[in-house]
């Protein structure tokens, strides 16, 4: 699996169905999830980080003729670029500081249909990004790198 980057990281508001925010870093909390993150702190434990690729999200929009989908849009919490999350699963990679167990797939939910009509049947069958736990803290910022964490480490 190739290495990739963070595009850009969000926090969910408190509040379901208001926008993301943008931000320059994240603190993942080993075992509960995103300081800040108030939705989703200490309350899911396989839901405490989304992330999904830039990638992904760029093919969406092209198949549904609407150019862009801003950073942040689709509701995850890391956007990636260069690595396909799907490879992940059931891996640990290291994102900044941070390491994550990549534990499954995300299921897209009926927000993305608000987006764009269609967008929510796109992101069945694995494109939607992925759910992953925190191994171990650590500040997450856009540009940092994210590897593979070699088994048995």
């Amino acid at each position: 699996m190739r290495a990739g980057n963070v595009s850009s990281v969000h926090l969910h508001p408190e509040t379901a169905r208001l926008p993301m925010e943008l931000v320059p870093s994240i603190e993942a909390v080993t075992g509960k999830g995103i300081l800040g993150c108030t939705r989703y702190f200490e309350r899911q434990t396989r839901r405490q980080v989304t992330l999904i690729e830039r990638e992904q999200i760029a093919e969406h929009a092209t198949a549904l003729g609407i150019g862009i989908i801003a950073p942040g849009v689709v509701r995850s919490n890391i956007e990636t670029t260069g690595i396909c999350l799907r490879d992940a699963v059931g891996k640990q990679i290291q994102v900044g500081e941070s390491v994550l167990l990549v534990r499954e797939l995300r299921t897209p939910c009926e927000q993305m249909d608000a987006i764009a009509p269609g967008l929510r049947e796109l992101m069945r069958d694995g494109r939607q990004g992925v759910l992953a736990e925190v191994v171990r803290g650590g500040i997450i910022r856009a540009g940092d790198s994210i590897a593979l964490v070699p088994a048995g480490i």
